[in-house]
Parts: structure tokens; sequence; C-alpha cells
């Protein structure tokens, strides 16, 4: 069925009238697709979780300079020079999603993504090949930064075109549900294996095991995406065509969508910032900053996870229910009020006290983690959906989300202020806020650009 022109922002319009015949998706299909996306975010996050929390045992293996802190920072460094290419791999996976199709593109990065994982797991150590060895963990660590930039938006495109429109937000929110259980599987085995093995056998090979089991599940992935058709949408616009889709100028892609974009890079400013403050950065904070005992900062930080995987599904049917906006909003505005009277709580020292105010934080994560899938895409139509949204969602998650851990730290260090976490995080609700303002709800509505979906 032919679909609307492309409009830089999802508003209704004559042009797509609200009489337009509804496509009905399969079910099943619905299922697999939402399966085969939500996968390939929890090899991403089990790959985040392994490396964070094996990281000292890394800096051994790949950095072993004697200097304990050389060593992680060296390790973080690896880490880190993902986030650099991300950009990159949007611009290059995000045209082609919307130039051969969102499964195709999809398929690849989930085969870069298991290739670049396991073959950490094959590195020889340096004290074998000497200055090889980090060479080759960077290395390995930009295929996996590249392939990811072309992950996210593509998962959470797919499922959005996939979805029918009043089932959107929750059938979204699984992606997010797949990214909490791979960080929880891959910070639960790091934990269960330095637990259960000697140093010296963590040293020696233990350290391999988590990066060799993404084979398997990259082969497993891909089964599930290469059994996937086309989304509707997708199915759609290429209809129009006679033959094989034009390249998308690189002007369409990003000037063409600069009101979207700006909206789409505050959305996710906000919404990664929280996310990495809270999962990544604030174990650090626990530990280094206020001298809590690690093993039960990272058991407090998982059980907080644990919780919001509990309440994801939830959140993000509220989100079909009252509209993206509202959840998104309330989320904005919870960080505002309430991110002081956490990090207080957090502060206080007391077991008790820091589960209370990190559950607090996480619970209000979610309203970014359940709306944010199926809010995203529908900034953008269809022709450019994958693309604009690969270079919005990477450019803000490079600049702002990773970079949030090593900003925290040199503003602490700098003011000598242990609240700063907490005025961080409220200086992004408040840009998320404004955002939220400016963007048009989307919940129940057809995506721009796209035929209705039942």
């Amino acid at each position: 069925m032919p679909s609307a022109p492309a409009l830089p922002h999802p508003v209704r319009t004559p042009d797509t009238p609200d009489t337009a015949e509804a496509v009905a998706v399969d079910p099943a299909l619905v299922k697999r697709a939402v399966k085969a996306a939500a996968l390939g975010n929890a090899m991403e996050w089990f790959d985040f979780g392994v490396y964070s929390y094996i990281a000292v045992t890394l800096g051994k293996v790949f950095f072993p300079s004697g200097n304990p802190t050389a060593q992680l920072l060296s390790t973080f460094g690896a880490f880190a020079a993902a986030f650099l290419v991300r950009p990159l791999g949007g611009l290059v996976f995000g045209p082609l999603g919307d130039r051969v199709g969102r499964q195709k593109v999809l398929a690849v990065t989930m085969i870069m993504m298991a290739a670049g994982t396991f073959a950490i797991g094959l590195i020889p150590s340096y004290a074998t090949i000497g200055v090889g060895a980090p060479l080759l963990l960077l290395a390995a660590r930009l295929v996996q930064g590249f392939s990811t930039g072309g992950e996210y938006a593509g998962a959470s495109t797919f499922i959005a075109e996939y979805s029918p429109d009043k089932k959107r937000g929750f059938l979204g929110s699984w992606l997010e549900f797949g990214t909490l259980a791979g960080y929880i599987a891959g910070a639960g085995l790091v934990t269960l294996m330095t637990a259960l093995l000697s140093t010296e056998d963590l040293m020696s090979w233990g350290w391999r095991i988590p990066f060799l089991i993404a084979g398997p599940m990259g082969v497993i992935g891909l089964y599930l995406r290469l059994r996937l058709e086309e989304t509707p949408a997708f199915a759609a616009e290429t209809e129009k065509a006679e033959s094989s889709r034009p390249k998308i100028p690189l002007r369409e892609m990003i000037t063409g969508q600069w009101r979207a974009l700006l909206l789409c890079v505050g959305l996710v400013l906000v919404f990664n910032v929280t996310d990495y403050m809270l999962l990544s950065y604030m174990p650090s904070y626990l530990t280094s900053e206020l001298k809590y005992d690690e093993t039960h900062g990272l058991l407090v930080v998982l059980a907080v996870m644990a919780l919001m995987m509990v309440v994801q599904p939830f959140a993000g049917a509220l989100s079909d229910r009252v509209g993206r906006r509202p959840v998104i909003a309330a989320g904005c505005a919870g960080f505002l009020f309430l991110s002081v009277p956490a990090l207080l709580l957090i502060r206080q020292g007391s077991l008790f006290a820091i589960a209370l105010g990190m559950g607090a934080l996480g619970l209000l994560l979610v309203c970014f983690t359940a709306a944010m899938p199926s809010a995203l895409p529908a900034l953008f139509p269809t022709r450019v959906r994958y693309s604009s949204l690969s270079v919005g969602f990477n450019v803000s998650v490079s600049l702002f989300g990773g970079t949030t851990p090593l900003v925290v730290t040199a503003l602490i260090g700098a003011t000598g202020n242990m609240m700063m976490p907490a005025y961080y995080m409220m200086a992004a609700a408040v840009i998320g806020g404004v955002a939220v303002w400016f963007m048009t709800e989307s919940a129940g509505r057809p995506l721009p650009g796209s035929p209705p979906q039942k």
C-alpha cells in the first residue's frame, strides 16, 4: 500500500489520512521480530557487563605495566575506543538499512558483534606476543563499536515497524529488557567465575570463557534474524520504487531532518546520561568515592537491574495507554527533583539507604528504557528512519552517554563536590524535558510515512 511522503517530523497531514486501511501483522512474526532484535541488544550488553566486571583481570593480561591504575585505565581506554567509531558505524549501516533493508543489515551487525566479542577470547596474552596483544584487543573493540553503531537504531526501528500501533510501546520495551538481561548475564557470569576459580586460573584461561560464549550466542541470533521477513513499513516503502531504492543523500538524511535529529539527540542524552550514570558509574562511585565494599556495590546494581526488568514491560504498556510524552516527562521530572535526595540516601552508606536510593533512580530510568525504543523511531519518516536515527542516537551516545563516567569523575576532582553525579543528571533532565516539550505524541498512531498497523 502506498505510504505518506517523508516528513521532517511525525505529524498527521492530508497525505496520511486517518481512513487509510490498516495493515494486519501476523502476531507470530511480531514475536519473532522482537526476540531477534532483543537478542542482539542483549549480546551487546552481555559484552558490556563482562568487560566492565573483568576489567582488572584484562588489565593484567593485556597491559602488564606493574601499575594497577595504569592497567585499569588502559583497559577502559580500549573499551572507550569503541564509542569513537559508533557514529561511523551509524553512518554506514543506517543508510544501508534504509536502502537494502533492515533485516539484512541487522544480520550483518549481529555477525560483526559476535565475531568481535568471540575474537577477544582468542587473543594471546601480552606475555605471549607482547605489544600485539593490546593492539588486537583494540582492533576487536573497534569492530564491536562499529557494528554497535547500526545495532540499536536498527533493532528499535525493526520492532517499531513490525508492531501494531496500539502495542508499540509494550513490544518496544522488550528491546531494553534484552539490554538488562544481557548485562546481568555477563556481570553475573564473571562474578560466579571469580568466586569459583583461583586467581591463577582466571588469569590463564578463565577470563576467555565469557567472550567465547558470544560465538554460539551470535549463531543463534543470526539464525533468528535470517528467518525474519522485511518489516511491513519498509516493504510498503520499497513498493514505490520500480527496482532497488536509490541512495539517500547525506543532506536529506541529516539536514532534511534537523528538527527531529535535535529532538533525538536531546532524548538520547537524558536517556544515556542517566543510564550510564546508574549502571556504569555508580559502582565505581560507591567504591572509590564512598569507600563502600566493591562486591556489595556490584550486587546492589545487579539487584536494581533485576527490579527494572520486572517493571519494564508494564511501563512499556503504560506508554501505550497514556502516551510516550507523559512517561518520558515523568522520568525527566523525577531526575530533576529526586536526584539530590537519592544521592544523599546513597551517601548515607547503609545497605538499606543505598538500595533505596539506587532503586529510586532505577525506577525513574525505566521511564526512558520502556518508552524510548518506541518514541525514537517515530521521530523519523520511513524513508530515512534507520539512517537518521543511527546518526542522532550514536552522536548523542558518543558525546554524552559514554563520556558520563569520565566527565563526572573530572568534575568531582575539580570541585571536590561529591554531589556532582546528582547535578549532572539534573542538567540532563532539563535538556530531556525541553525535548519532550517539543516532540509530537506518537502512541497509538502510525509511524510517519507508514500505513496504520493492527
